[in-house]
């Protein structure tokens, strides 16, 4: 069964198409337990529904760009979480040696956390290709992308309702097993840049991120001059991810 799937998956990205029925979703309105009113949007919660064929071919292409992206180093330091060897553990480490190595050069942390609005709704699906391309993809790969993330539908059910599909292009979903691995791609090339820009400026800064959430981290024994850091990286990376036409959430800044 998995060979005649691996076959099935490498004919697709060879002719660079993805599925019709495989491009179809779902989502079911689920009323959620215990609420004392239903009249809230918050009351409700919608699930995801894919193609079980379509979640296993994901799957196995998931492994091969995991793979490819990592060895080639294509994946930034700082982004961690689900993917392979950058689980959300290996953040709480990484926190709790920052720490600890404060403690001993008796010097004070400060952090900022922040997060990017819609991330997954927000991906632009005409230039994740070309950053495939600049990760070093065969032009297979590409053109099986340039297909996938597009001509998707949607319909909605909730109770015995059934509405009818509608078009949406919504590039990378956060259900789909794919979403870590291009949306860490997708971000990559920002990280290095941004990386970039503090050394040029000399900012002592450091930065984790786990899929949409990031985390600045600035040690320092003058609080003033810490805060001052943090403000500047954040400047930066917000001017960047604007430039990836992606927003960062104000009302979620910490």
């Amino acid at each position: 069964m998995i060979i005649k799937d691996k076959e099935c998956i490498i004919k697709l990205i060879n002719i660079g198409h993805w599925p019709s029925h495989f491009k179809m979703l779902a989502t079911a309105v689920i009323s959620m337990p215990n609420k004392t009113s239903y009249d809230s949007p918050k009351s409700f919660c919608p699930i995801m529904l894919l193609n079980t064929i379509s979640k296993l071919f994901e799957k196995m292409i998931r492994e091969r760009l995991q793979f490819h992206s990592i060895f080639n180093n294509f994946v930034h330091p700082c982004q961690l979480g689900r993917l392979k060897h950058r689980s959300i553990i290996d953040v709480s480490i990484v926190l709790t040696h920052f720490i600890r190595s404060g403690w001993i050069k008796n010097i004070s942390i400060s952090m900022l956390l922040f997060d990017i609005t819609q991330f997954f709704l927000s991906l632009n699906y005409q230039l994740l290709p070309l950053i495939l391309d600049k990760a070093g993809f065969h032009y297979k790969i590409l053109n099986f992308f340039k297909n996938y993330l597009v001509g998707r539908k949607i319909k909605y059910l909730w109770n015995n309702f059934s509405s009818s599909s509608c078009n949406v292009d919504i590039s990378v979903g956060w259900s789909s097993a794919l979403s870590p691995i291009l949306s860490t791609l997708y971000l990559f090339l920002i990280f290095y840049i941004f990386e970039k820009h503090i050394k040029n400026l000399k900012i002592p800064i450091s930065i984790l991120f786990f899929i949409d959430d990031g985390l600045f981290i600035s040690q320092h024994k003058s609080l003033s001059i810490s805060n001052t850091s943090l403000f500047c990286s954040y400047n930066i990376i917000s001017n960047l991810f604007t430039k990836f036409k992606l927003v960062i959430c104000q009302n979620c800044k910490k």
